[in-house]
């Protein structure tokens, strides 16, 4: 017989599977901690019943003393909750943007190639990617935090408290292994997760962490329908090879900024921010002849008779 903890788990999960079409196979990406064991047990229990098979990906990022045997102890930990098959991987963790960021890219790559792979986030960590994205300044897409399905990606724990996955381990009678990163201060998440959140829910008397979550499906609810619309537009202007200014020049910024934003991506741009968005926006709502805006990559968007385009630069400026 299960407790409450662990049979709120396997509803999340059994929820999330019966909004799409699983594949025969799902995985489980399993750090150890306790919100990946208790996505774990929910998964097999629950894809079991659903004729599914289920493995359990470990990833050893290799950042740590022991991280080999850490990752060992995962894998047999979710072996015994019922999981089929238990995988470790080795990770590569390069690269700019902090320890963080490159061990979150690294994971990434670890695990992608998979039809959909679920991801123990929780409800904590909802609120916690919307507080990120609200101090930078991202936007509505940043701060609509983390969707439950990003193919491959599948999060069925977004509703789920992390007081929660750690009462179903209890349960379960699992001890959880805590990853003494989820501790340094020195990391931003962290200190959201022990100082600001805290603080949030002392001043506003409880219940932030839930209604940021709220927030945060409201927004993708309403970036879904307006990306929707954007790429109806996108589509009458041209598309990737440029796009016809008299078309974009009615729609509303917010819209039309959206439109930009794809066929930008589409022309290759990466590392696009808020202010590139702006400035080749003005190509179309404040035209005055100006000359074309540079983009990451030796790139130019352009406007010429009546359409923009994206040009490759043979040298960066200035040199």
């Amino acid at each position: 017989m299960t407790g409450p903890a662990v049979a709120a788990v396997r509803r999340a999960v059994r929820a999330f599977l019966e909004t799409l079409e699983a594949p025969p196979e799902l995985c489980v990406a399993v750090s150890g901690g306790a919100d990946s064991l208790a996505l774990a047990e929910a998964a097999a229990y629950v894809g079991h019943h659903r004729g599914h098979v289920v493995r359990a990906l470990v990833v050893d990022h290799g950042l740590q003393e022991g991280s080999a045997k850490i990752a060992a102890d995962a894998a047999a930990a979710a072996k015994a909750l019922g999981v089929d098959e238990a995988e470790v991987r080795r990770a590569d963790v390069t690269g700019a943007g902090g320890p963080e960021a490159a061990a979150r890219k690294a994971r990434y790559r670890v695990l992608a190639g998979h039809d959909l792979v679920l991801l123990g986030h929780t409800l904590d960590d909802q609120a916690e990617t919307v507080l990120l994205g609200l101090g930078r300044g991202s936007g509505p897409r940043s701060v609509a935090g983390m969707r439950p399905h990003d193919p491959p990606w599948g999060r069925p724990l977004l509703a789920v408290g992390r007081a929660t996955t750690r009462a179903a381990c209890a349960e379960l009678g699992v001890e959880p292994w805590d990853d003494p990163h989820n501790a340094e201060p020195r990391f931003t998440r962290v200190r959201l997760r022990t100082e600001v959140l805290p603080l949030l829910e002392d001043v506003l008397n409880g219940g932030v962490a839930a209604a940021l979550a709220r927030t945060a499906a409201q927004l993708r609810d309403d970036n879904e329908a307006l990306d929707t619309l954007a790429e109806e537009i996108f589509t009458r202007a041209g598309g990737p090879d440029g796009l016809d200014v008299a078309t974009l020049a009615p729609e509303p910024s917010a819209v039309r900024r959206r439109v930009l934003r794809r066929w930008l991506l589409a022309s290759d741009v990466r590392e696009l921010t808020d202010a590139h968005l702006r400035a080749v926006d003005a190509l179309v709502a404040r035209w005055r002849g100006q000359g074309g805006v540079w983009l990451p990559g030796n790139l130019e968007a352009r406007r010429a008779h009546g359409r923009l385009c994206v040009v490759s630069q043979p040298t960066t400026r200035g040199e």
